[in-house]
């Protein structure tokens, strides 16, 4: 993964790095969102 406060502090370039970050908060909340559903699965088959 690409540490967007590095770059952003290397190239000066805001707009890529908030689209960088977005992007990261983007994917942690589907990271998320898939390991919960993953977690509700595996107590529907427990059951």
């Amino acid at each position: 993964m690409i540490d967007t406060w590095k770059f952003f502090s290397q190239t000066g370039n805001i707009e890529t790095y908030l689209l960088m970050k977005e992007m990261e908060n983007s994917s942690s909340s589907d990271e998320w969102q898939q390991s919960e559903n993953e977690e509700a699965s595996t107590e529907e088959t427990n059951v």
